[in-house]
């Protein structure tokens, strides 16, 4: 394939390759699979990383890749079976998977992709479709009772970049998979106490997991708690004195409060009410491990916990937007996989900046990675991509022409292992 030019309709995938080696996804996929460059387990898993950033299923079966140039960026003559990437997946465990999170989260910290500050936690359900026999569980109050598998993400607010997951059975409670997310996730930003605060929604609100940050972990808690009826009673009968006005119908205060069914504490109860008569009274309150200050707690911080949702609308067609197997070796090591695409996505959108940076996954896929016209071809030592009629041709010029020399600059070796260490290089017309 490298002798001949090569005319496909993935060419743009290639765009991908240069984050590639600025990351070092070859070194973590090697890692991964316990394989050395001259085998092709790493290819295979390189062919995951690439399914993942077109926003494929299925794509095995149908052999819709096939004969299009998409074997080639992979380092692979030919487009790997069901069976091929099914015994790669099948021969990695769990905590070999957590380990691939683990080291790229550390590089991405490294690289300033996460400030650590604020985290956010939020569960993600999707609709699963193994033909076990399993728990089902309704997505809303709306639907119907379906097999749902359980995955759990943990996103630097911040930079609204995703710092690690775990996924479960739908048996698998929130406070346990809490629990083991923070713990990757305080490996991953090796941050001191109270430098990092952690927000979640009021599905985290347990006496287990606010125990646990507390006593196991470097993070602080902020997270609603459920407002019933002896709550709402107790926050009624509260002294107006007690509670500082901070603008026009806000005001807030704060007390020493301790769960039932708590080993530790006591913690804060943070308490806002909005109105500006007492018979328009609406309260809510929070449970925080740390005395700080409510007004920027609840009104900077918290709503920040929006943007995992942000996150979700935007990148889970990468692989997080449906479940085909609850063999949970086999998923942790397929949506490891697509968080490395999802980290050279992330590098390609700010490095093209506008509109490219406001772009989901699926428009980037359709647009940018099978959308735009090109061929391959070696010449000497590297491999020559052209692309032609490519929108705003100048800033994919000014960013990827004359690659090889950017990345040594960069302090990047530009060779690709996976390609016989041929250099990489881009043209456009």
């Amino acid at each position: 394939m490298l002798a001949d030019k090569v005319c496909g309709t993935t060419v743009g995938l290639w765009l991908l390759v240069a984050e590639h080696l600025r990351l070092g996804t070859w070194d973590l996929l090697c890692g991964w699979t316990g394989r050395a460059t001259n085998r092709v387990e790493p290819r295979l898993a390189l062919q995951l990383v690439h399914e993942a950033a077109l926003c494929t299923t299925g794509v095995r079966q149908r052999r819709s890749l096939s004969q299009k140039g998409f074997e080639l960026v992979n380092g692979l003559p030919w487009l790997a079976s069901d069976t091929a990437i099914h015994d790669l997946l099948n021969e990695h465990t769990v905590e070999q998977a957590r380990q691939l999170q683990l080291t790229l989260g550390r590089l991405r910290r490294a690289s300033g992709h996460f400030q650590g500050k604020l985290v956010v936690l939020d569960p993600h359900r999707v609709r699963s479709y193994s033909k076990r026999r399993m728990q089902q569980q309704c997505k809303d109050s709306k639907s119907k009772p379906m097999k749902m598998s359980q995955t759990f993400f943990a996103l630097d607010g911040d930079t609204e970049q995703p710092i690690c997951f775990t996924t479960a059975t739908a048996a698998r409670t929130v406070s346990r998979a809490t629990q083991d997310l923070l713990s990757l996730a305080g490996e991953i930003l090796g941050v001191s106490a109270g430098e990092s605060l952690v927000v979640a929604d009021s599905e985290h609100y347990a006496a287990e997991v606010v125990d646990y940050v507390a006593r196991e972990t470097p993070f602080d808690l902020l997270v609603p708690m459920m407002l019933g009826r002896p709550m709402l009673r107790q926050l009624e009968s509260l002294p107006a004195e007690e509670f500082q006005r901070q603008w026009v119908g806000y005001a807030t205060t704060k007390r020493a409060y301790t769960p039932i069914r708590s080993v530790g504490g006591p913690y804060w109860q943070f308490i806002q009410r909005e109105g500006e008569r007492a018979e328009n009274y609406s309260y809510k309150s929070f449970l925080s491990t740390a005395d700080s200050e409510i007004a920027p707690s609840l009104c900077e911080k918290f709503p920040k916990r929006w943007h995992i949702e942000e996150f979700f609308n935007r990148d889970q067609s990468l692989g997080w937007h449906r479940a085909g197997t609850q063999n949970l070796h086999i998923r942790y090591g397929q949506m490891s996989l697509a968080l490395i695409a999802q980290t050279s996505i992330n590098q390609l959108r700010r490095r093209l900046g506008t509109p490219y940076q406001g772009w989901d996954a699926d428009h980037l896929a359709n647009s940018l990675f099978r959308g735009i016209d090109g061929d391959v071809r070696v010449q000497d030592e590297t491999i020559v991509v052209t692309l032609y009629n490519v929108p705003e041709a100048d800033r994919f010029r000014s960013e990827y022409e004359s690659l090889p020399s950017r990345l040594e600059s960069e302090g990047v070796d530009p060779r690709m292992p996976w390609l016989y260490n041929y250099r990489l290089d881009f043209r456009f017309r």
